[in-house]
């Protein structure tokens, strides 16, 4: 189903801080600046020596690898997703690519074990072990492809924030630049109430006023917050699962795998109907951190997480939590244009007219990457 949305955001942070009795001494507070007067971070005097950029790389190669860079993410919202759902039955919304893209960003700063269990969810399995910048490549890739496409409108922006005496190496800073595009801002952490002023101001204003604010509170520990967010407001094809009874679009989750989608995208056929849509809109906000952990991912949590490609200091360095938050909006437009459109329906017998007055699914990806970027269950309409 083809479908006009007037807004479709996620936002994911992840926190990184010193553990609790490593901290450093005493410290005197700064004054206080606005987020139009922050300045790049300075780093330490690293090199990118063994860099090398994706352009020299073989295209068919890389496209292979992004095709299942596009399945990895997509199972691992799926499997988000059934987390999830096992905390609560109500309306889910998050984006599987923004929660990935944060993922990757996090590997350039990782070493050894961490990295590896950072890897697992998200590395083709066609990796080449003598290039370690595959992964991040593949993300660079993808966030070209996707900005091109017009008629999609996805923006796509990451930020670091990063306290200010805080030594990173230059070789992240380059990397998350080269490949994430990531902008740097640093500020005073350890004035905390400054710190989340600051940064919700200059969200606020990135995200054009759409989420006015995502800290609610910030630990003076702090060294590094990274944030990504996704901004769709255009065409996107959005697959709808309408199940026949009221109550088995729970069961439904437990099956759902790129490979059952792909089989319900193969076997459809484009049907001229009259679908009744709902206007809806959800704002949802996930301890993503704690969801992980679940899923196998915990030394990024824990006193032990490696991030030696962070800072010299990184054996004082934990996550401490990531989360996202994501809303959809679907208004009037978005519904007049899904009224009476060519609809992509499976190829059953089916009614010429759709009412979707259940709760439902939906996925919605890119068409040529078969990239998902955004997953949810509307429950009840009417309920942010």
């Amino acid at each position: 189903m083809k479908a006009v949305l007037s807004l479709l955001l996620p936002c994911l942070l992840a926190d990184v801080w010193l553990v609790p009795g490593l901290a450093p001494g005493p410290w005197s507070p700064e004054a206080q600046a606005e987020p139009e007067t922050l300045q790049p971070p300075t780093a330490q005097n690293e090199t990118t020596k063994g860099v090398q950029p994706a352009e020299g790389r073989d295209e068919t190669w890389l496209t292979a690898s992004g095709q299942q860079l596009s399945e990895e993410s997509s199972n691992l919202g799926f499997s988000l997703l059934r987390k999830i759902s096992m905390r609560h039955e109500g309306n889910v919304v998050f984006s599987p690519l923004g929660l990935s893209s944060a993922m990757a960003v996090l590997t350039l700063g990782a070493k050894g074990q961490m990295k590896a269990q950072l890897e697992s969810g998200l590395r083709p399995q066609a990796q080449n072990q003598t290039w370690p910048w595959l992964l991040p490549a593949l993300f660079r890739q993808l966030r070209e492809h996707l900005s091109g496409n017009c008629e999609l409108g996805l923006t796509q922006s990451s930020w670091a924030f990063i306290h200010e005496d805080f030594d990173v190496k230059e070789t992240f800073l380059n990397l998350s630049k080269r490949y994430f595009d990531t902008e740097c801002v640093t500020m005073n952490f350890r004035n905390a109430s400054q710190a989340k002023g600051l940064m919700n101001r200059y969200i606020n204003k990135k995200t054009q006023g759409k989420i006015p604010k995502l800290f609610d509170e910030v630990n003076p520990d702090t060294k590094l917050i990274l944030v990504d967010y996704i901004l769709l407001q255009g065409n996107a094809t959005m697959l709808v699962v309408l199940m026949e009874k009221m109550g088995d679009h729970f069961a439904l989750e437990d099956y759902l795998t790129t490979d059952l989608v792909d089989t319900w995208l193969r076997n459809m056929k484009t049907r001229n109907m009259e679908v009744f849509f709902p206007k809806f809109k959800l704002d949802q906000k996930y301890e993503m951190h704690e969801l992980l952990k679940q899923m196998g991912i915990r030394r990024l949590f824990s006193p032990w997480a490696d991030l030696g490609e962070l800072s010299v200091t990184a054996r004082n360095l934990k996550v401490s939590k990531v989360l996202q938050r994501a809303v959809i909006e679907v208004n009037e437009k978005g519904t007049e244009a899904m009224a009476g459109t060519l609809s992509e329906i499976i190829a059953y017998s089916m009614p010429s007219i759709i009412k979707v007055d259940r709760p439902f699914h939906f996925m919605i990806y890119e068409e040529n990457s078969r990239m998902l970027l955004f997953l949810g269950r509307v429950v009840n309409p009417t309920v942010l």
